[in-house]
């Protein structure tokens, strides 16, 4: 597996985003086993990202991501998010970026990982009631206590990025970016190569959308939350084969999968790029390994980058991007 650097932190290219194992899609939490086994096998075919979360379960995936890594911790660059769990309020899911809440939060997903350390802790959504610049005072607090060694953010914009860059540097960026949502490219994007700001992709394959495996939303649990988003609901998700199908005629002139072929895609914006596709199963991992291998031509790059936006917004409220908008 080939590397990059996200600011100065050296990562895998592609990365492994461990929440499905746990929480938000159908199966989540039916094979930890299975999820344990893909972890391993990761780590064996040169995955160093992977990424969790506290409030994926609540905190069952971080117990999990720590069961897998027992033992292997020097191979990991391990990557988990707080600030969508208040613990000074019970514990109650609401955006909590006060220094108090973060001092709190490390500590317990350094105890449920069972590490001394997080390589790479994420701010999971800006706070409004918080400066920012009070949240990365305290992250780096937490980077000269040795709890943590790089800060990122999450789903934030380029006036934030700046703003927290300025009290300490910001090792990456994490947003969904995929040919399903484009959405970075206008001002993020552009902010992060002037600060020399890695980004992290998560959900690279449009929740799974950009595999062509969903048709329907009749499969899914009823707990699933994309049975609620609304790119999946009231007739998008038909409208949205189109996307697929223009993703799945490329992977069929090169002989791949179309979620290789939408990963190639993503690789081939940039060296600073980092995608964590998710999965809880062994033979997904690998098959979106391989896509660190697959180059696709300038024609085929150009034609999926000229693929129309989707049909729905990313969430069903997107002003608030609410505690429950969650990845």
């Amino acid at each position: 597996m080939k590397h990059i650097s996200l600011g100065s932190l050296d990562v895998s290219r592609i990365g492994l985003g461990a929440m499905s194992m746990s929480a938000f899609y159908t199966g989540a939490g039916s094979d930890d086993e299975e999820a344990i086994r893909t972890i391993h096998k990761a780590l064996d075919l040169g995955v160093t990202f992977v990424d969790t979360a506290e409030v994926y379960g609540p905190y069952t995936n971080e117990e999990l991501v720590g069961r897998a890594i027992a033992g292997r911790r020097d191979e990991v660059v391990l990557a988990t998010k707080f600030g969508m769990i208040s613990h000074p309020n019970n514990g109650e899911r609401m955006f909590d970026s006060t220094p108090e809440n973060i001092r709190a939060a490390v500590d317990g997903s350094l105890k449920r990982l069972g590490v001394d350390h997080v390589d790479l802790y994420y701010q999971h959504r800006v706070d409004p009631r918080t400066p920012i610049e009070d949240t990365v005072g305290a992250l780096a607090d937490l980077v000269r206590d040795g709890k943590i060694r790089h800060i990122g953010l999450s789903e934030a914009g380029a006036d934030v990025i700046r703003r927290a860059h300025a009290v300490h540097p910001i090792t990456a960026v994490q947003s969904e970016y995929s040919l399903w949502t484009r959405d970075p490219e206008a001002e993020v994007l552009p902010a992060l190569r002037e600060l020399g700001i890695g980004f992290v992709p998560y959900s690279p394959l449009g929740r799974g959308f950009l595999t062509g495996a969903i048709r329907s939303t009749d499969e899914m649990a009823a707990d699933d939350v994309r049975r609620t988003n609304p790119r999946f609901t009231d007739g998008n998700l038909q409208a949205n084969l189109r996307i697929v199908e223009e993703v799945e005629a490329v992977a069929k002139e090169v002989g791949a999968t179309a979620a290789q072929v939408a990963l190639a895609w993503l690789l081939a914006q940039g060296n600073d790029i980092a995608p964590i596709p998710g999965t809880k199963r062994v033979s997904r991992l690998v098959e979106n390994a391989a896509a660190d291998d697959l180059r696709l031509s300038e024609a085929q790059l150009a034609r999926l980058t000229a693929i129309q936006p989707p049909a729905g917004d990313r969430y069903a409220n997107m002003t608030s991007m609410s505690a429950q908008s969650i990845r």
